[in-house]
């Protein structure tokens, strides 16, 4: 073999070796969560503060990452209960995420919202164990759809993605 080759075969596998160590890390693929995989999680009755609520399983809605970890919410039947009025849907996530700039650490939420205007509405959290609040993000109307949902969680993309509720939508981040 010439010398030209030589050199060309031994940078080319110089730039291999280099790159191969260097290809940017990428989490672990997100997308929705099937029915199977929605009833192992949510609850027939979520538990809330000292009550077990009713959960309306149709509204289930949830994302998994494929390794055992999911984000998942569903609407709680709350008439004749204390939340009534307070809360509206029981929320699970199985790794820290950012809502605004809220946290949510591992764990069961309740949330529920109050109307501020016909283009927001004011989301507030709250520890569903003891009922302690957490914080608020607001979501905004969807604008670019007119589909109503009582609960959708997108699998997020590059650690992003929305909460629609009805039609009024925030974003949350994976931590």
């Amino acid at each position: 073999m010439s010398s030209i080759v030589l050199n060309i075969l031994f940078a080319s596998s110089l730039v291999l070796a280099t790159s191969a160590g260097t290809a940017p890390a990428h989490g672990p693929r997100w997308r929705a969560a099937t029915e199977p995989e929605l009833r192992k999680l949510i609850p027939a009755r979520a538990p809330v503060v000292k009550e077990n609520i009713e959960t309306e399983f149709r509204t289930a809605s949830g994302v998994t990452d494929g390794r055992g970890k999911f984000i998942a919410g569903v609407v709680m039947i709350t008439a004749g209960y204390s939340a009534e009025g307070k809360y509206s849907h029981f929320f699970i996530t199985q790794v820290p995420l950012k809502l605004g700039t809220m946290r949510l650490a591992p764990g069961e939420y309740v949330f529920g919202y109050q109307r501020i205007d016909n283009d927001l509405i004011r989301v507030n959290f709250y520890r569903a164990s003891n009922g302690e609040t957490i914080g608020t993000v607001d979501a905004r109307v969807n604008r670019k759809s007119s589909m109503v949902r009582s609960l959708l969680i997108n699998p997020p993309v590059d650690g992003r993605a929305l909460i629609q509720v009805g039609r009024f939508f925030f974003e949350y981040k994976i931590e």
